[in-house]
């Protein structure tokens, strides 16, 4: 589940910033508060890479969904581009949480540990 969900936000880290250069040419929204709220999302995008795995990490994840389709408010092509790569995180945590479990039927059946978990190291 690892992979698939660190790729989608890694993209979503880029449409983020993509997102920010074009919310600067907005009149009514200073550049200041245009790349404060980005950077957080950037590095909120990130920073679940990580997390992802942890409880609570695939709902916070969920709440960077909302908040990116939420940016269509200010940035209207963020309408679509939230509704693309909140079906991008659903398909990720779905299949991702399949892959695992396929995995962890294959080493048990092989009579392994699956791997990463802590007796595997």
């Amino acid at each position: 589940m690892r992979t698939l969900c660190s790729s989608t936000l890694i993209g979503e880290f880029f449409v983020i910033g993509f997102a920010g250069l074009v919310a600067m040419k907005d009149a009514d929204l200073s550049t200041s508060t245009v790349w404060t709220v980005c950077g957080i999302a950037m590095l909120l995008s990130l920073l679940l890479c990580g997390m992802v795995t942890r409880p609570g990490g695939v709902a916070l994840g969920w709440a960077l969904q909302i908040a990116l389709v939420a940016s269509g408010f200010f940035v209207p092509i963020m309408f679509f581009l939230g509704v693309v790569f909140a079906a991008l995180w659903w398909a990720s945590v779905h299949f991702g949480r399949k892959v695992d479990e396929a995995k962890a039927r294959f080493a048990a059946q092989a009579g392994q540990a699956p791997a990463g978990s802590a007796d595997a190291a």
